[in-house]
């Protein structure tokens, strides 16, 4: 028979003799915990059982051990340091319950493409290194419930990024992510065919619904992490009076990302490139408070939503993007930033980082996601062997 034990204390699990037996002593521990949970008395000097006694008392005991250890297990699956000390049965998480644990860093991938290249594996990795707490997940629109089987064989890409205990891969069903959402209609409606940047457009009402629904923080997948972010509900400033959205956080159902997106649908023009996205965020941000230039490294703050300084993210403009791929003669320290934008954008993957190159991103790459960038060394060797072969 179990029983329910409330505990006040860990003196709580001590079992002493009445005062007429004050001479005895405390149980051992386990002794204690074994009649507490089956409610068997455990005597000293109790008489030898028989056989058929004692395996059932064994049996009774390994049952209960397993039936708290399931409840142990359960109660850490929900705890936001589950990271830290259980391994996770990633294939058998659904994305409602890994992003129910809160807290979540989401990266979304609306190509098709199921090979993410080094600068994506890099951000994925750079998150799930400075956020061990939490669940990373990275959305990915071509993957499916049935190529998800595939992932460790298939990828390599796949099979490194799987490999870190709090990071997850689920398909991207944007008419399910949309639910419930303003943009359910729009999603309905639009003809993704008839839309240039539809990718563009996709991944910025994606991220709007997602952390609506779950919170957390949203990155784009060209952004490195070196530390953590200390604010809950937060813009980041790619310039003064401008805002970004490939890095936001805010707790789930904000009224901000709400109204974000329903202007997203009242305003929509796909059209034009990042209507749905900076600007959007910029224009409502607006109209909250009176923007105004950064000074130093301050940040700013309006209706509880901190509008982070461009330093924090964005310390190379994106017209300077080129010099995360140059040799600097003293790297920079970044002191004032939380996670690096590498502007794949502008790069359109021209530039990538080369292994011996010596430049700012594979100082980078080394610092913040080493397995990354050792798995980079290892591709180009398997290159250079293969060229060498074809020489000969």
């Amino acid at each position: 028979m179990l029983q329910t034990v409330w505990v006040s204390s860990p003196g709580s699990w001590a079992f002493r003799e009445s005062e007429h037996h004050h001479r005895g002593r405390e149980r051992s521990w386990k002794c204690r915990f074994v009649r507490t949970i089956i409610q068997h008395p455990c005597r000293r000097h109790a008489p030898k059982r028989p056989w058929k006694a004692r395996m059932l008392r064994k049996i009774q005991i390994c049952l209960c051990f397993c039936f708290v250890s399931g409840i142990l297990y359960e109660i850490s699956l929900l705890s936001s340091c589950v990271f830290n000390y259980l391994p996770m049965s990633q294939h058998y998480l659904t994305p409602e319950q890994v992003l129910n644990l809160g807290k979540s860093i989401i990266f979304l991938e609306t190509t098709e493409r199921l090979e993410p290249p080094p600068l994506v594996s890099c951000s994925v990795e750079s998150a799930a290194r400075i956020y061990q707490d939490r669940a990373i997940i990275l959305f990915m629109k071509g993957l499916t419930n049935e190529t998800a089987l595939d992932l460790n064989t298939s990828y390599a890409a796949f099979s490194l990024l799987s490999s870190m205990k709090n990071v997850f891969l689920f398909p991207l069903q944007m008419e399910t992510v949309f639910q419930e959402t303003p943009l359910l209609q729009w999603y309905n409606q639009v003809d993704p065919e008839q839309e240039k940047n539809w990718v563009h457009i996709s991944s910025d009402a994606s991220r709007l619904a997602l952390i609506w629904k779950y919170g957390g923080i949203y990155m784009d997948t060209d952004v490195i992490s070196i530390r953590p972010i200390p604010e809950r509900s937060f813009l980041a400033a790619q310039k003064s009076r401008f805002s970004s959205n490939g890095i936001f956080g805010f707790p789930a159902r904000h009224k901000f990302i709400w109204d974000c997106m329903e202007d997203f649908v009242l305003r929509y023009n796909g059209n034009i490139w990042g209507n749905q996205g900076p600007f959007l965020m910029t224009r409502m941000l607006k109209t909250l408070c009176n923007l105004t230039d950064f000074e130093g490294t301050e940040d700013h703050s309006c209706q509880n939503i901190s509008f982070l300084n461009p330093q924090r993210f964005y310390p190379i403009p994106y017209p300077a993007w080129s010099r995360y791929y140059q040799v600097w003669d003293k790297s920079p320290s970044f002191n004032h930033s939380y996670a690096l934008h590498l502007w794949n954008f502008m790069n359109h993957n021209r530039k990538a980082v080369v292994a011996g190159s010596n430049t700012l991103a594979e100082k980078l790459y080394k610092a913040y996601c080493p397995t990354t960038y050792e798995d980079l060394i290892q591709n180009a060797k398997k290159r250079d062997s293969t060229d060498s072969e074809d020489a000969v």
